[in-house]
């Protein structure tokens, strides 16, 4: 008999240990922590992959992973926020041939729809705004069990007139951007 109350017990601890992460995940979500999120990119320069990241951001997200349907979010990024790894080139980014942060200092991403995937894998569509152009951007995303959200999308930096002039040629600076997000949900 206490062989089988101990073995009835290591069983309880071990449903509760392996349904503990999916029931934190199922948890409606209210806010976006950004001092534990991040935002990089990545584009190619010359043929070498250059990475990059934004410092200061603003999220708003409510989501409940049981109905997708029902999340809403807007996303705001500082574009003078800029990280590169060269302040010469933070510099350059911020002016009008590239991102004209004097006229647009944020881009901005609201959400449209989410959908789920795949067993804690969804689909964001939103619009995508920067230097006041906008696209439809679709970004797949990992729901973690400690509730962080885990993505990228492709953009193309002509649609955003992003690098005007006589970066307008795809030859020093390619076309397609990659951006990655890890946000932490609460």
């Amino acid at each position: 008999m206490k062989n089988l109350l101990s073995s009835l017990a290591i069983s309880i601890g071990v449903a509760v240990a392996v349904l503990q992460p999916v029931a934190a995940v199922a948890e409606p979500f209210q806010a976006v922590d950004v001092d534990r999120s991040q935002v990089t990119f990545n584009v190619q320069q010359m043929g070498v992959g250059t990475e990059g990241s934004f410092k200061r951001f603003d999220a708003s997200f409510t989501f409940d992973p049981e109905r997708p349907d029902q999340a809403k979010g807007r996303f705001d990024i500082d574009l003078t926020s800029i990280d590169t790894g060269l302040s010469e080139a933070d510099q350059e980014v911020q002016g009008e041939l590239w991102f004209d942060t004097a006229r647009h200092p944020k881009a901005s991403f609201v959400l449209d729809g989410l959908q789920a995937t795949g067993p804690r894998r969804y689909e964001a569509r939103g619009q995508l705004t920067i230097k006041g152009r906008t696209q439809e951007v679709r970004a797949p995303f990992e729901l973690t069990p400690d509730a962080v959200m885990k993505g990228s999308f492709a953009m193309k930096r002509s649609d955003f007139a992003i690098g005007e002039g006589m970066w307008a040629s795809f030859d020093v600076v390619a076309n397609e951007i990659t951006v990655r997000f890890t946000l932490k949900l609460n």
